[in-house]
This record gives C-alpha cells, structure tokens and sequence, in this order.
C-alpha cells in the first residue's frame, strides 16, 4: 500500500513539473508578442527547445542545465522561469555548485546580450536575483526532504523484515522445542513398551504360541517406531540445546513448583487448579507449563511487586490456562527476547487451541489459553 501511494505521489508531482514547464514556455512566448514580431519565433523556439529538454528525462542532465542557461544568458528575462525550473532540478539532484554556476553564468553573459529583454534593467533586476535564489533554496529544501523521506522508508522497512524475521525465529524455536519434547515423551513410551513386551517375550514357555509371536511382532514395532522417531524428530534438535533429561522437565513437575518457585522469590502467585493433570493429553500438560512459565516470568519483568492470578482447568472438553496480574513497576535490569508469547501461540495454535495475551482494564495484564480435548478421552483422560 506505501509503495503504491508513493508511486501515485511521484506521478502527480511529475504531471505538476510537466504542466510548471508548459506554463512557462507559454509564457515565455505571450511575453515577447510585445516586441517587434520578428523576435517571436526565435524566443518561442528557443522556450520549445528549453521546455523539451527540461522534460525529456535523459536530457535533463547535461543538456537541459546548458541549453536554458545559453538561452536565457541571450535572450534574458522572457527565459528566466525555465532557467529557475533547472535550477531547481539541479538543486533537487543535490548539485547545487553547478546550479550556482548556471545561474552566475546566465546572468552575467546576459549583460552582453540582446538589450531589449536584458535580465537587468531597473524593473527587472530585484527578480532576476530573487528567482534563481529562490528556485536553488527551495530545491535543496525539497531534495534533503526526499532523501529523509526514502531513508526513514527504508528504515522502517528494515525494521519490519527484521521484526518479521526475528517472530519467525522465535516460530521455529518453538517448534523445535516441541518436537523436542514429544521425541522424549513418545520415546519414553515406546521404550517401555519395548522393554515389557520383551519381558513378556522370555516368558515364552508359559505362553500359547500366538500370543508370543504377537509379542515378538510387537517388540520388533515398537523399537523400529522409536528409531524411525529418532531419526524424523532428533534431527530438529539444537546441538546446544539441554540434555534429553532436561527437555521432559515440564512432563515430569508440577505447575505447583513453578508458582512456589516465584513465591520463593518474592512474587504474590495465587494458583487455582481444577481437575487433575492426568485428565488432558501430555502435550496439552507442556502447553499449560509454559504458558504459566512465560506469564510469570513477564509479570516478574514488567509488573514486579503485582500479586499473579493463576487458574488452570484440565477437565474436558478443553484445557484451560488463565494468568492475570495488576499493573506494577517495570524492572530495568530485565533482559529478554521480546518474542516469548508468539513462541506460546504458535505452541497452542499447533494443538488446535488459541492463545490471547492483552490488556484486560485498569492497567492489568491477562494470558489466556484454551486448548480442546482431541476426540476419544473419556471424562477421567483416559483414551476410550
């Protein structure tokens, strides 16, 4: 939408030039029907060369600045708004030295010039000084105005590819962290049921011979499922990253130890939770804990000292997390990204949930998530 304005806005200040032009080629010729007739058709067929030149976009530079300078150091003021129209064009362009040398070389040679329009007689000479003055002032205006302009533009246009860039970083972080994670969770899994089938499997000589051989396909699946996840997942994971140990912390604590951490810290958290932990899927528990992580941890920044709100609700049909907290004193040594919560909405928006995180009134500050159940849990979280 800018770039379309500005392209609209530089059509018309070309029309505008074009028309100033015409004016002043019209005006140069009307001027010299006072004279005697057989100076008409040189002075208009000068402004004709002059206005075509001042037009012409590859003749605006050398050709138009020294075509209306000779025209106008010989046949004087009749020319004069055109050598202004260079004049400014040169100023604009930002070469203002060779505007001022036109405009000393057009005056001075017009002393020696044809008379009867000189640029110096006494009705004359306060315009001939002040418009080449004038033209110059307001092109170096009007030129430093457009650099300013297209250099606050294209910062403003970086600052949007690096804010754009820096959101989609912090997307794929995310996502990285949650295939992270479900690699541990399902691995887990998987390992267990890897490990107890093979249990089962040495106890063969107990067991009908079907049943063992659908241990052993169900041995044999489980460990080619957990390479097979190994190697789709680890490949998202951060060399540097933390230890697999550390990437199920979320699974393996309670949203309690986050709120008696802050408290152990000196933050005012009140945390409600209905309904059990068990009762919503595993990834909707790491949603939930970061969620709450990232709350608290913006409160302690930008509200230290305000009591937090916590309220949870894992029973269907749909994980709730809610964080609230009054205005507060913003801390100055507080260091961060800034782009925690679009990680957090990517997060939920990725289990089908949808995260808001705003202004709730009198200066307070609320994150919510609400996350639903997928189909086939049962009201105790179990699959049916």
């Amino acid at each position: 939408m800018g770039q379309v304005s500005s392209r609209e806005g530089r059509r018309w200040a070309a029309y505008g030039r074009g028309a100033l032009v015409a004016l002043c080629v019209l005006a140069a010729a009307l001027n010299d029907m006072s004279f005697e007739g057989h100076y008409l058709a040189p002075v208009a067929t000068a402004a004709l060369l002059c206005g075509t030149a001042l037009l012409v976009p590859r003749l605006r530079w050398p050709v138009a600045p020294l075509l209306v300078t000779v025209a106008t150091a010989w046949w004087g003021w009749p020319l004069l708004p055109l050598l202004a129209v260079a004049l400014f064009d040169l100023s604009v362009d930002r070469r203002a030295r060779v505007a001022v040398g036109c405009a000393v070389v057009a005056l001075g040679a017009n002393l020696l010039s044809y008379r009867a329009t000189s640029l110096w007689t006494a009705q004359s000479y306060a315009s001939t000084l002040l418009l080449p003055v004038l033209a110059v002032l307001v092109g170096l205006w009007l030129g430093g105005r457009r650099r300013l302009v297209r250099a606050l533009a294209a910062d403003v246009e970086h600052l949007r590819v690096e804010s754009q860039l820096r959101e989609e970083a912090a997307r794929v972080a995310e996502r990285s962290r949650i295939a992270a994670e479900m690699h541990d969770v399902l691995a887990h899994r998987l390992s267990l049921i890897a490990l107890h089938t093979g249990v089962l499997a040495t106890k063969g000589d107990m067991l009908p011979a079907p049943v063992v051989e659908r241990l052993g396909l169900l041995r044999t699946a489980s460990v080619e499922a957990l390479t097979d996840l190994r190697d789709v997942l680890g490949v998202l994971r951060d060399p540097d990253a933390t230890p697999a140990g550390a990437a199920l912390t979320p699974v393996m604590r309670d949203v309690g130890e986050l709120a008696d951490e802050a408290r152990a810290a000196g933050q005012h958290v009140e945390l409600t939770i209905d309904g059990l932990p068990e009762q919503a899927p595993t990834t909707h528990r790491l949603a939930v804990h970061r969620v709450v992580r990232e709350a608290l941890t913006n409160a302690r920044k930008h509200a230290d000292g305000a009591p937090v709100t916590v309220r949870i609700d894992y029973r269907p049909p749909a994980t709730l997390v809610e964080v609230t907290n009054p205005p507060g004193t913003p801390r100055t040594d507080a260091v961060g990204s800034g782009y925690g919560l679009v990680g957090l909405r990517e997060r939920v928006t990725a289990l089908g949930g949808h995260l808001n995180a705003g202004p709730a009134g009198a200066g307070a500050w609320r994150v919510a998530a609400r996350i639903s159940h997928p189909l086939g849990i049962e009201q105790n979280g179990t699959p049916t």
